[in-house]
This record gives structure tokens, sequence and C-alpha cells, in this order.
């Protein structure tokens, strides 16, 4: 007989694998015990080598779904103490090491079942086992356990303690476990201020609400959600009005599957999105465009399935009701409301009934978005049900805090060789988003051990996030390094995929700090994960007016005529009428006298001028919604290419050449925009193509913004393959600069380890001592 000690480490906590390491354990005869740590489970297992084995390989095979282990390490003791069979022993917590979070994890099956014969959860919301419940929006620190979590309020009533100690039972060591008798409850206040505290008539009460053109601010797994009916345009308007939210498409939750498909074109990757335990908004095709008030403009609708108790019964309850609009309870960008004191003083007033409940949220999470492109479901915006789910380094990550970017802001905390990316927060230049951001790292800091070393920040002077780290890291002594925002993007694709060497990284997107102190967009970079060197780029456009040029496309599309074509640009009728003689005679004054006109070489600059010549979106109502609707125009069934100079690919003029005419002869501009994306992708790929050679690469990086162009990525791809070329598009983090942060720390961790193993001091001039 002997002993072995086995560490796992993984996604192993909060997932039921305690249990299931039990239930193995003794199914096989085999003694010990099992327990939780904060860096991982640990198993000690008393018997011979071949049993040893037997249960390694059956560990592996039978994981619970939710469950992931990365890594198991055996080491073979002493035998000190005899053990006469295979328990579960207490969490223990010690050293600076940390084992994986569990996201949130919408409520399972069996609960729902169990709802329905339970005598003491009959009908309970807040029903959870071992596979779904509450999770990361819950948690304070580590190891975890009720103690450490917003549950640790709530004492366990006799009966859930019985299950929560039967190791036969779905709720052993559940630790959200709950019950009518002893859980936590909703109150539902309408706007009169009376109170409801009894679960079935307040579900039948938000039903009524709903049912009639109402408002209902609820409060959900890791924040307040609005809600109303979907198909009621007053209802919509009305959430529109208080959120400020004019114009941008709205995510609507159905009943079922069956009446998604119902509406929309389903693959089978979007509906094993939809349907899996992480249940994010899916970006899907409608069959049919008969909502306009949801996502005008829009061929795709974004879509979820139910993933509390609650969502289930309202439409039990009120089986008329297919759909209801399910968005962020905040005002303006600000970020989702999560105490109950803030949404009662924010929507009393505005809605007709608010629905909280007396468990607080921790960790306040949005809804994750995810679109399919190239066969594959990918985030969009990472948050509930993927946050904190770390990626794996090649170098060390350990003390580096890296601040992301701006306007889609996601930090990142570095641990041993793991990159725990935080969750989606908005635009750093809203106080309150700030104040978010500062607030998601101290609890990162906090439920990870993480004590910072450096930070990492963008190279942009302006961005907030920037500003943050420099002070940041004056308070605490530590050395603030600075890497090149399309550098970034490139390597947390790099990271991703665990890419070492150089590769060419296609980086597109609206902006970016570049060395030249212009800003960046549309460029191919050969880099490492040291290094950078730009090969080649978009023509330079005049940005007339700045940053607001970026929010009225109409200007970019003047600067993209003049800039080739001078004073006798040919305008469009339809587009002078649309703009005003005056305004494109003073914006033309602009961009010749260069008066605050920043040059831009960033894609998404081209894709707004585009958009508003063809009469698409001459401004901006939310960030990039004119290069979005370029592309939800286009008719994917039209192959036309038009004609450009492949000795010169990156040679605009023909292809806006190409476009102008068409738009002059009347072409519908579905066509146009589908000519527009394909002769586009051609272009890059030859460009591509011929650098491939010269720099003897065929490893493609595709990064930035630009590429969550579901149509452009769907031709792209292809054409990359068909030449030879290996592409690389990021299916664990956003394209956009939510992964800024990311790469950011990739590229430190390998300049740390660089100049550590070779005393190199050429990053000197991106590195400020303080």
């Amino acid at each position: 007989m002997n002993q072995y000690h086995i560490h796992v480490r993984g996604l192993v906590q909060g997932v039921g694998f305690r249990p299931y390491v039990y239930r193995l354990a003794n199914e096989m005869g085999l003694r010990g015990y099992v327990d939780n740590s904060n860096d991982g489970v640990l198993i000690v297992l008393q018997s011979t080598c071949i049993q040893k084995e037997k249960f390694l390989k059956a560990l592996i095979k039978s994981v619970p779904e939710v469950a992931s282990i990365e890594h198991i390490e055996t080491v073979q003791c002493r035998v000190s103490k005899k053990y006469e069979s295979f328990d579960i022993a207490p969490s223990r917590s010690s050293g600076d090491e940390i084992t994986r979070i569990s996201p949130d994890i919408a409520i399972c099956s069996d609960c729902l079942k169990d709802r329905k014969h339970q005598l003491h959860r009959m009908g309970y919301p807040f029903i959870n086992c071992t596979h779904c419940g509450p999770r990361f929006s819950i948690i304070e620190k580590l190891p975890y356990d009720r103690a450490v979590t917003t549950m640790s309020s709530f004492g366990m009533c006799d009966t859930c303690r019985e299950e929560y100690a039967d190791v036969n039972d779905r709720r052993f060591h559940a630790q959200p476990i709950a019950c009518n008798e002893c859980g936590p409850h909703y109150t539902l206040r309408d706007s009169e201020g009376n109170e409801d505290t009894v679960y079935i008539r307040i579900v039948s009460r938000i039903s009524d609400v709903l049912s009639n053109g109402g408002v209902v601010a609820l409060k959900s797994l890791g924040g307040y959600n609005l809600i109303c009916d979907a198909d009621n345009e007053q209802a919509v308007a009305r959430i529109r009005e208080l959120k400020g939210r004019y114009a941008k498409p709205l995510a609507v939750m159905y009943r079922d599957e069956r009446e998604v498909m119902v509406d929309l074109n389903l693959s089978d990757e979007e509906r094993k999105a939809l349907n899996s335990w992480r249940r994010p908004i899916v970006l899907a095709e409608e069959k049919v465009h008969n909502a306009p008030w949801l996502n005008e403009g829009y061929r795709s609708l974004g879509v979820l399935l139910p993933y509390m108790a609650i969502h289930y019964d309202l439409f039990t309850e009120a089986p008329e009701l297919r759909r209801i609009v399910v968005t962020s309870g905040n005002m303006g960008g600000r970020p989702i409301v999560i105490a109950d004191e803030e949404a009662h003083d924010l929507f009393d007033s505005k809605v007709d009934s608010v629905v909280s409940y007396n468990r607080d949220i921790y960790n306040r999470v949005d809804d994750s978005v995810v679109q399919e492109y190239d066969g594959v479901c990918r985030p969009i915006r990472r948050s509930r049900g993927y946050t904190p789910e770390p990626l794996r380094n090649v170098q060390a990550t350990e003390g580096i805090l890296a601040v992301g970017a701006e306007q889609v802001s996601c930090f990142a905390i570095g641990k041993k060789e793991d990159i725990l990316l935080g969750q989606h927060i908005g635009e750093l230049s809203c106080r309150e988003n700030l104040s978010f951001f500062e607030e998601s790292i101290s609890h990162f800091s906090r439920m990870f051990r993480f004590e910072p070393r450096c930070v990492v920040c963008d190279l942009h002077p302006d961005y907030f996030a920037t500003a943050w780290g420099e002070r940041y890291a004056v308070e605490r002594h530590i050395p603030v390094y600075r890497v090149q925002h399309h550098h970034a993007h490139a390597v947390a694709v790099m990271a991703e995929y665990a890419l070492t060497g150089d590769v060419l990284a296609l980086c597109l997107d609206g902006t970016g700090y570049g060395d030249d102190c212009t800003i960046w967009g549309g460029e191919l970079i050969r880099c490492s994960r040291t290094e950078y060197r730009r090969l080649s780029h978009h023509l330079y456009l005049p940005m007339p007016g700045g940053d607001i040029a970026a929010r009225e496309p109409w200007r970019m599309a003047v600067s993209l005529l003049y800039s080739l074509y001078g004073e006798n640009m040919p305008l469009p009728d339809n587009f002078v009428k649309r703009v005003g003689e005056d305004r494109i005679k003073l914006v033309s004054r602009m961009i010749a006298r260069r008066i605050n006109t920043p040059l831009s070489s960033g894609a998404g600059r081209l894709f707004d001028a585009v958009a508003s010549l063809l009469g698409i979106a001459d401004f901006n109502r939310y960030r990039s919604e004119a290069p979005q609707k370029l592309e939800q125009v286009a008719d994917r069934s039209i192959l036309k290419i038009y004609p450009f100079d492949k000795d010169n690919p990156l040679d605009f003029s023909w292809l806006v050449k190409a476009v102008l005419n068409d738009l002059q002869k009347g072409v519908p501009r579905s066509e146009i925009a589908s000519a527009f994306h394909r002769t586009y992708a051609a272009m890059w790929c030859v460009e591509l193509a011929k650098q491939a050679v010269r720099q003897k690469l065929s490893r493609v990086v595709l990064c930035g913004g630009v590429f969550q162009n579901k149509l452009l990525v769907d031709i792209l791809m292809p054409m990359l393959r068909q030449l030879g070329l290996q592409p690389y598009l990021p299916a664990s983090v956003p394209c956009n600069d939510a992964g800024i942060a990311v790469g950011q720390m990739a590229v430190t961790a390998a300049w740390i380890e660089q100049s550590m193993n070779h005393n190199d001091k050429r990053h000197a001039r991106v590195v400020v001592g303080l």
C-alpha cells in the first residue's frame, strides 16, 4: 500500500468536484481524503500503483460538465497514518497560490425539476446545486466556502444542512444551498411604494405589468435588468427613454429555443452556445425583420434563454409572452446597478415595479455577448458565465497589473502563468465606470491574493486607464510599462493560442496611439511577443474636429474624398443635400488648413466614410453604428469584387472610385456594401500574401474591433487559407479593446523574462521606473 498526494488544478471548486472525487474513490474501494485549498484540490490516496493509475484515468474521463482539469501533479509519499475510509476534509487556506473560481452558472434542468417535487423547495426561486447557481457574483475570497460568499448571512436549516453533508446528494457541499425556509427571498415594490414578499404573487404581478406594457427593474445574478414585453413598441420606447439608449439594439430573452427558431436562423454552434450553461446573448440572423424598435437597421438580433428560475416562472405565468427585452439596469453607459438601495433611488419613480432579493451581489457582471465567426461562437463582451476564467501564458505573469484601454475597458491581473481578465466595465471616461474599474481591481486582488509588482498601460497619453495606472504605480513605488495598442492587440491573440516566434498581425480598429504620434488602426505588422515592426498601413486621413469625426461619419466621407481628389471631390448629390454645403465647405477648409485635423490610418474611419457616402449613417448615435450598419446592409449573395491595383493593393482610390461610380449608376447600396467588403478583404489578402513571402511567415493574427464584422471575417478567413496562410482569430478573448489587457500582460511578461535572461535594456523607452 502506497500513499499518493494528487494536486489537481483547474476549475475544480464550486462545481461538484470534491463530491465527484469522493464518490469515485469509494466506488473503487480506495482510502484517503479530498479537500479544497486556495490553489486547487488535494487528493490523498492510499492504494496500489495500479489502483492509483485506474483512479486517475477515471478522474479525467468523467469530470463534471462545468469542471475542467488543467494540471495534475502526483507525488508518492510515506504512509504516516492509515486511513480506514475515503472522506472529504475541511478546506485549507495557505500561501498566495490560487485556484480557478467558477463563473456564474445558469440553473440546471435537475434543479428545475426539484422545484416541482421537493417539499421545502416547491417553487423556490434561488434553488441551486453543485452544477448550477451563483459563483463569481457572490464570492469574496478563496478557498470557495459559504463563509466567504454573500450567502454567509443565511444560516442553513436542518434539511439543507443534511443535504449539504450527504455525499450522495447533488447539493453535497453546494455553498449557496438554500430553500424556502432558510434562503434568500424576493421583494417587489410597486410605483406607489407598496411591497410584496410572497413569491407566487410577485411573479403574477410582474407578469401582469409586462403583459400590460409596463417596465420592471429585476435583480438578476450580476446586477439589475430592465425588462418589458419585446413585442410592445411603447414599452420598449419607455426603456430606451429611461436608459438614454435611443437607437442601439436591445437583447431579447425568449421563452425557449423553439420560439427562437421561429424568428431566427440558428446554426448548430449558435444553438449550442444559446443552451450552454454560460447562457450568453447570442447574435444571430433574423428570418424576418418585424420589430424595428428592437434593432432598427439590423438583420441580426441578440437573443438569450432563461438562466434563473424567475425567468422560467415569468414565461409560465404569462403564456402570451413570447419574448422580453432584457437590458442592463443602468443609465447612460454607467455600470449595471447591484445595490438594492441604489436601484430603488434610481428606478422607483421610473418603472412600474422594482423586484429585489436580500442576497448581496459582490462582483457585478453584465450578460456576455457572443457571435459565430468562421464556425466558432466567439465572445464580443466577456462577463457573466465567462469571468473569471483565466488564460495560461507561456511566461510568468505574477504581479503584473494590466489596465487595458479606454472605450471597452477590461483589466487583467497576473498569477503564476495565468492571465485573469476582469469583467466588462465600459468606457472609463465615465466617472462611475472608473469607480467600478477600481472596485473590480480591488476585488480581484483580494480574491486572488494579488500583490502588484508592476503596472502596464497603453501608450496613449490621454487614456484614463493610463493616467490611473501611472498614479497607482507612483503610490506603490512600482514600475510602469507601456505597450503600443496594436502590439497588445496582436499579442493577445498570440497568448490565447500560445504562439511564440514572429507572426504577421493584421490590426484593424478605429484608434490606437502610434509611434509617430498619429492615430493608427489599419496596420499590418510583423511582431513577436517582445517587438513589432509596421510593414504597411491604410492611407492617412485627416479627422476634421478630432474625436468628433468618429461620432459624425460624414466628416470622414469629406476627408476621404478631399484626400483623394482635393477641392474637386465628387460628392454624391444626396450626400450634399443631407449634410449641407456649408458644413462640407467648413470641414474642407479645416482639412486644407490643417486645423484640428489629426491624422488617422484607422480602418474604422474608412468604414465610417463609406457608410456615410451610401447614406447609411451620417451620425453615430452610439459607438460604431455606421460600420455595423454598413455590414448589415450588405447582400451576402453578391460576390462582386471591384478591380484594384494588385501591385499596390492598399491604394484605396480604386475602391472609392468604384463605390462612387456604382452609387451614381443607381446600383442598390446592398450590392455596393457587399462589393466594398469583398474588395477590402481581397486587397488585404494580396498585401498579406506579398508580405508573407517577403517576411517568410505564414501565421496571420487577426485583431482589433473591426473583426467584430462577421461578413468581413467570413470572407477573409477562407481567402487567407486558400493562399496557404494560417489565420488566428481570438475565440476566448474579445477581438476588440476588451482584449487589450491580455496583450499588455503577455508583452510585459515576455519583456521581463527577456531582461532577466539577457539583461536586455532595449525596452527602456517604454519602461518608466518609479
